[in-house]
Order: structure tokens, then sequence, then C-alpha cells
């Protein structure tokens, strides 16, 4: 699949009529490129391409081929224009159904328009196992048949050493198929748009375990992840401020940066609303996307977790810890408190305190566990030993850092 990345900018300047025949160029280019290819237009800014080969190299030599060949500008009525794409790929060897594989190249677009880099799928790879058809019939039913479940992950202050907060995770128990991981209902959900049911049943949940955990003195703030695409739906968004104002729950929600870029101004608007009525705003994974600082500087948010890719190396790499440093200093300048997420290591976490870290989060801590075994991890201080390792011996390399 090849997208004009930038059509909505080209359309302002060359008037829709003209913009509308764009595709029409775009797919001439294309086909004179790539000669043994089906080439068909699908939408005013998108192609789709498919070709058969017994080599796998063939298609990363086509995708390099299509971004040099429109490195040079396009003649559009005697004015140069550069036309910059989005191109996610499916591959397979072997039979695979037209529609299995258009839906693999789909995904691989949408990748493709945050990472701004060529995607290719592997279908062979994809979970063969599950039947997504028939497990998307099934997710809406499950969210009324309360097969669906959480599970809560700690976070612990690391100078307070308590723990401050957690993170709700959803999961699937399916009748038949048991145990869903949410990598496979999760993606499914937002293209179903039950991802709304989905999300506002995740928040009702929390605030009945969160009012549990207040009737035993655990004074705890629930957060929750929020897909891009609710961001900018204003019916989830009404809906979400009247369940929290009603409730007057201690909520916070975790965004991801590249669900903001989708659409910033919807976004960053309704993220206003929610940190209006005291929802506190985490942004999620910072580092492992596309992390851009004209939008940090305009988000409401409070908290911002560094990504586990570079908190599991953080002892074993140079740059890991240069990089989570800035990462903390630039977070503390915008009056952001810091999370660092996959924490594994006694070492990591003594680092991460020296650093200025203000909480962690991992399997140091504790696993994501159901309701009844975090009200027996809060009760037993489950948290205390691995706290209490900062004042082992690896003090010492946190404090060759802190000279260093």
């Amino acid at each position: 699949m090849a997208e004009v990345a930038d059509f909505a900018v080209l359309r302002r300047h060359l008037g829709r009529p003209r913009a509308d025949m764009l595709i029409v160029d775009v797919t001439e280019r294309i086909a004179t490129l790539l000669p043994e290819a089906r080439v068909v237009v699908a939408g005013r800014h998108l192609v789709e391409i498919g070709f058969e080969s017994g080599v796998r190299l063939t298609l990363d030599i086509a995708l390099q081929a299509l971004e040099m060949a429109f490195d040079t500008p396009l003649d559009i009525d005697g004015e140069q224009h550069t036309l910059h794409l989005s191109l996610g790929a499916a591959a397979v060897a072997g039979h695979v159904d037209d529609v299995r594989l258009v839906e693999e190249a789909e995904r691989a677009l949408v990748d493709a328009r945050i990472e701004r880099v060529a995607v290719v799928r592997d279908v062979a790879r994809v979970t063969a196992s599950i039947d997504h058809i028939a497990l998307a019939r099934d997710l809406a039913g499950a969210i009324e048949n309360e097969e669906l479940f959480l599970q809560y992950q700690p976070k612990v202050h690391v100078r307070r050493q308590e723990v401050t907060s957690v993170e709700a995770l959803v999961r699937w128990q399916h009748p038949t198929r048991g145990l869903v991981l949410p990598g496979d209902f999760i993606p499914m959900a937002e293209e179903s748009r039950d991802i709304v049911a989905l999300t506002l049943w995740t928040i009702r949940r929390s605030i009945i375990d969160q009012k549990a955990l207040a009737d035993r003195g655990h004074d705890l703030r629930v957060f929750i992840n929020i897909a891009g695409g609710l961001l900018a739906d204003p019916g989830f968004v009404r809906q979400v401020c009247a369940i929290v104002i009603e409730s007057d729950a201690k909520l916070g929600f975790e965004i991801t940066e590249t669900s903001v870029i989708r659409d910033p101004e919807s976004a960053i608007a309704n993220l206003k609303v929610f940190a209006d009525i005291g929802v506190t705003i985490a942004i999620d994974d910072y580092g492992a996307g596309l992390s851009s600082l004209a939008y940090l500087k305009q988000l409401p948010a409070r908290e911002l977790k560094i990504d586990k890719l570079f908190i599991t190396q953080l002892t074993s790499s140079n740059r890991d810890p240069l990089i989570v440093r800035s990462t903390i200093d630039l977070a503390h300048a915008l009056d952001m408190e810091v999370v660092a997420e996959g924490v594994e290591t006694a070492a990591a976490m003594a680092l991460l305190s020296v650093m200025g870290c203000d909480m962690i989060q991992g399997f140091l801590i504790s696993r994501p566990i159901n309701i009844d075994a975090l009200m027996r991890f809060l009760e037993s201080g489950g948290h205390l030993p691995a706290a209490s390792d900062l004042r082992m011996p690896f003090n010492r390399l946190a404090t060759v850092w802190n000279r260093g």
C-alpha cells in the first residue's frame, strides 16, 4: 500500500479538483517503475500494489526503489512537487486469501504513518493460531459477559519507598480459547470500535476496585491506558467526564505521543479537559516512537514514563544512561515526575535513584496481579525488599555515576 502522506498540504495548494487527480500521476509513476506489478487506485491518496516473486528480497528492493523514485519531484501542471509516500507492505510464502493480505498491508501502513519509514509485515509470523474474525465477534460479548478482568502493576516512589499508584491492565479469559493476550485483542478492538466499550468498562471497573482499596486504607491513583483514536472522540470524552465527575475517582490516563500526533489539535484539547476534572495525564513509552518536543511542551502531562527499551540495558549500555538522565532532567524542567518502566534489577533501580528518577515500575517490584493479590501485596509491604536494595553495596556504582 502506498499513500501520499502530504496529500492535505498538496490539496490546499493545488485545489481539490487537481488534487483528486494526483493519485493518477502517482499510479503512473509506480506502474512505470514496477512494470510487473498490479497497480490499482484504492482511494484519493492511496494505491494498492501487488506482485509475486520467489525471493523475499524482491519486496525490499521494490520498496527502496519507490522511496528513491519519489525523491525526484513530480511535474504537476508545470510546477515541481516532491511527494512523500507512506509505504506499508505484507509478505507471505505460500497461499493466503487476498483479504488477509490486504488487512496486514493496511496494518503495516498504519505503522508506517507513525514511524515514517516503510513497514513490512510477515503474514506467516502473525499469530496464525487465532481466528481474528471469530475473535472480533466474541469481543463485544466478552465485555457484556464479564469475561474481562483487570490486573494491576504497582508504581513505587523511590524516595518515599511507598506505592503511590497502580496501572490497570485489561485481560480476557475466553470461555473456550483461554487467556487471550492483549496484543491480540486490543488492536482488534481499536479497528472495530469496540475499544470505546472496552475502555469505558476498564474505567468503571478501576473505580470499583479503587474504592475497595480505599476502604482498606490504600489511597492510590489508578492509571488506565487510553488508545489514540479515543482522544479525538467527543462522545467518549463526554462519557468519561461524566463517570469521573460522578464518582470523584482518582484516575490517571496513560497516552503515547504517537496517539497525539494523529490528531494533535483534538487530542491536546481533550487531554486538557481530562486534566481540568482532576485526571492525571502520563506520557507512556517515551522514547520508543517519534518523540516530539513540540507536542511534549503542549501536553498537560504530570508524568512521563521512560520506555523499558532504555531501562533493560541501563547498566550494560554506554548510551542508555545518558539518554535516561537527560530525559529525567527534561521532564523535571517541564514540571513532570518520571516513571521508569521495565525495572527488573536492583542495579537499575539504584542507578535510576541517583539519576533523580521519581518512580519505578517493573518485575523487580511486582508483576501485574489481580485486586485481591494487590491488597495482600500492599498490606504486607511487598515492595519494601526491593526498595531496601537501594542501601546495598551497589550504591558504589551509583556514586561513580553521580560523580561522572
